[in-house]
């Protein structure tokens, strides 16, 4: 599948064992089905990409004309939520077949059965007006009895410049921004209820909605002596150790 992304919303968290015996704690996306609701290309639009929709159950009353008339145009169901996602163009030399995108295709959670890093996009939390002790970690002042705790104190500049520098850190609007976490790892995949499980920060709360796309720079695998994959120290130690004759 060319498509590099796709849509899910966030369902919880939870907890897998590798085959070592640890722990890892994931959260567990629901990713897709997604259908591809219309192409971007370099001649009409400037760019190659395709527009992507959450297959989710949708009023009619709820889609106004010209969104009717832009699924009609596709064949395909009101969507949830569109995003673009980029795409790659590829041929398949031992089929003869091209492998290019066509607006209703169907893009499921199998598109990441080969990956292991992905890129997550959300929206964080909104936390409404906070002050500067939540917002930026701030220490605050002293706790005893007369004093402002949260209170930042003095931000002039005294008679030069005699304004406030830009970026000063100061209370305002917290949260609902949006989040780019990258080179999160995949723990599984479950192609029979499209279910990704990621080990790291999703953001964004629960039920929330975020893209999922291929790592675009994912991390180094380590490797060992002769370029071969890291064993297990414990192992290794074992191996290593000379063994005690009677």
């Amino acid at each position: 599948m060319p498509v590099t992304g796709i849509l899910g919303k966030k369902i919880g968290m939870t907890q897998v064992f590798d085959e070592r015996g640890d722990v890892h704690p994931v959260t567990v996306i629901k990713a897709g089905p997604c259908v591809v609701t219309q192409l971007k290309t370099v001649a009409k639009d400037g760019y190659d990409a395709a527009q992507i929709g959450l297959v989710d159950f949708v009023k009619a009353s709820k889609v106004n004309k010209p969104m009717t008339g832009h699924f009609a145009k596709s064949n395909v169901p009101p969507v949830r939520l569109m995003k673009e996602v980029p795409i790659e163009t590829y041929t398949n030399a031992a089929e003869g077949e091209d492998g290019a995108v066509k607006a209703g295709d169907r893009i499921m959670v199998d598109l990441f059965e080969n990956t292991k890093y992905v890129d997550i996009i959300g929206t964080s939390k909104g936390r409404g007006f906070a002050g500067v002790v939540r917002r930026h970690h701030f220490g605050g002042g002293p706790k005893a009895h007369g004093h402002m705790f949260q209170v930042q104190g003095s931000i002039g500049a005294s008679s030069f410049p005699s304004r406030v520098f830009p970026g000063q850190r100061m209370p305002g609007h917290m949260g609902n921004v949006q989040i780019t976490t990258r080179n999160l790892r995949i723990r599984g995949i479950d192609l029979e209820d499209n279910l990704l499980l990621l080990e790291g920060s999703v953001p964004g709360p629960r039920e929330g909605y975020v893209l999922i796309s291929k790592a675009k720079a994912p991390p180094r695998e380590r490797r060992g002596f002769a370029g071969a994959a890291t064993k297990d120290a414990l192992k290794a130690s074992k191996k290593a150790a000379p063994s005690k004759k009677k």
